[in-house]
Formats: structure tokens, sequence, C-alpha cells
């Protein structure tokens, strides 16, 4: 819960903090200050589902539009796979696919990047649950074309054994929009 709180109280600051500086609206979509993401991610399934799971890998797609030259908005999804381990006897794969929101925040036009995606994932294949609410935090590098970044992801589901927690890595590449 103290992630979630420190997370909506970043987004927050964040959005105030540019409050005053100049605003798109949505029908100023260009090339420059909108784009789509296509990515791959690795993850190390950590807390009680790392009992199960040995590595995540999966894809990320986002669209994603800058409201000031600092601060941007979108959509999030993909699809990650949780690879079982093969000495826990009736393990078995499974999928996870969010669907959210993303904020991020770049104090230059490259270099240092901070954000979250949060919304809700739906898991796959015989969890104890069929998903629940998600924020992914991130930290990472961004230039023109591609982001580098770490992130830790957290499914919270109705059952806390079934909470699906991850870190990892990823790489993204811009697409713009014409």
């Amino acid at each position: 819960m103290k992630k979630i709180i420190l997370s909506i109280s970043l987004a927050m600051a964040i959005a105030v903090a540019f409050a005053q500086q100049p605003t798109r609206e949505i029908d100023d979509i260009n090339e420059d200050n909108s784009w789509l993401k296509l990515g791959l991610n690795f993850g190390v399934p950590v807390g009680d589902i790392g009992d199960y799971s040995s590595f995540a890998f999966g894809v990320d797609v986002a669209a994603q539009f800058m409201r000031t030259d600092n601060y941007g908005l979108g959509v999030a999804s993909g699809y990650t796979n949780y690879f079982k381990k093969s000495e826990v006897a009736g393990a078995e794969d499974f999928g996870a696919i969010p669907l959210g929101v993303m904020f991020r925040y770049y104090p230059q036009p490259s270099g240092i990047f901070v954000g979250t995606d949060v919304g809700y994932t739906f898991l796959t294949d015989g969890l104890m649950s069929d998903g629940g609410f998600y924020i992914r935090p991130q930290v990472g590098y961004h230039n023109y074309d591609w982001n580098l970044f770490a992130f830790y992801n957290q499914v919270f589901t109705s059952d806390p054994a079934a909470d699906v927690q991850a870190i990892g890595v990823a790489a993204t590449y811009n697409i713009r929009f014409k």
C-alpha cells in the first residue's frame, strides 16, 4: 500500500509542478509529441510467486502523448509470460496482460526519466486469481528513439498469496505518429 501511495503522490507532485507549463491538447498530436512504444521486458519473479516461477519474459506496447515538454500520458499494455520452475511439481507457466495508464516525467529531451504504469492486469492459465490492480514504477534512460529502464511490477490480487511481483529491465522503441 505504501508503494501505491508513493506512486500516486509522485504523479500528483509532477502534475502540480508542471501545471504552469504550456499544455498541448489531444488534437495537437504530431510526430514530435506522440508515439507508439514497442519493446521487450525481462524480469525475475520475487515474493511468493518466485517459489513457482523462475523468470518472466514479455512484450510491451504503449501509446504516449506529451502533454507538456516534460510530462507524458498514455495507455500501456502487453503480455508477459512467467515460466515455471522445473523442480516444482504442479507448477505451470502463466501469463499477465496489463491494461493501464502510463505517466512519465522527462526532465530533459534526452537522459534520465521516471514514471509508472497503473491499471488492471488479467492473469491467465490457472493461477488462484484472474487478475488485479497493478503498479509498475520505472526509472531509466531515454532518447529520441529508445527507452531503457528498470522496473518493479506488482499485481495485487484478492488472495495476497497469489500477488505477482517481479523486478526487471525493459527496452522500448519509439514509432512516431504522423
